[in-house]
């Protein structure tokens, strides 16, 4: 019963973390740059993502523009995109496969099936993280290092956004559910191997039966 309340929970951070992967994939504000006039007219927000870059203006209005040549975009832009997609990607299989793995359904078969699932959907999760915590953290990276450089003018600094700090609490709940997966399949084979079943032998009736009568015999 622990094992499967501790999978359901597992299970209910990886849909957050699924969630939370397909939002900071689409958000527009992975880097955001305040630039304010000596007007309040004149006060925008600059936001840019990995598939467009929007504009907010003070006065209401809100343009997008998107992104549509791939080989002029930096090299950290383009693997964040093809990282993100995969950590979706992978997220979702997690999430197929351990519905039909964990204990508290009954789908997958046998016992060995489920158990099985449970660890395949394991690895997606982890492996959905990685690629999800990669990129964030590679995109984090580059906006300090633009942000501390001297040489960059202060109007061309950006800071990071909430897509960031989205797709980094994403991965995080994406790895501590497939920890989880897997660690409590590993612990039920551990302790089948460990602790065997014990075989129950019980005597014969044919055996009984020779034992009286040879002590008939002697008697």
């Amino acid at each position: 019963m622990a094992s499967a309340s501790l999978q359901f929970f597992a299970f209910i951070l990886a849909l957050f973390g699924v969630f939370g992967d397909i939002t900071a994939t689409l958000l527009p504000n992975w880097k955001v740059n305040a630039d304010v006039g000596s007007n309040i007219i004149t006060a925008i927000t600059q936001m840019q993502g990995l598939w467009m870059d929007c504009t907010w203006y003070s006065t209401g209005m809100f343009s997008c523009t998107l992104k549509y040549s791939v080989l002029s975009l930096p090299v950290y832009i383009q693997a964040a995109r093809t990282t993100m997609v995969l950590s979706c990607i992978l997220s979702t299989f997690g999430i197929c496969i351990t519905t039909v793995g964990m204990k508290c359904t009954k789908l997958g078969g046998d016992t060995d099936s489920k158990s099985h699932a449970c660890f395949a959907g394991g690895v997606c999760f982890i492996l959905a993280g990685i690629f999800g915590l990669v990129p964030t953290s590679w995109y984090t990276r580059e906006i300090i290092s633009n942000f501390l450089d001297q040489s960059i003018p202060e109007s061309s600094k950006h800071e990071p956004g909430g897509a960031v700090y989205t797709g980094f609490i994403s991965a995080g709940f994406l790895l501590i559910a497939g920890v989880i997966f897997c660690t409590s399949c590993f612990r039920k084979q551990q302790g089948e191997w460990i602790y065997p079943p014990k075989q129950h032998h019980f005597p014969s009736t044919e055996q009984e039966s020779n034992a009286g009568y040879n002590l008939k015999d002697y008697v």
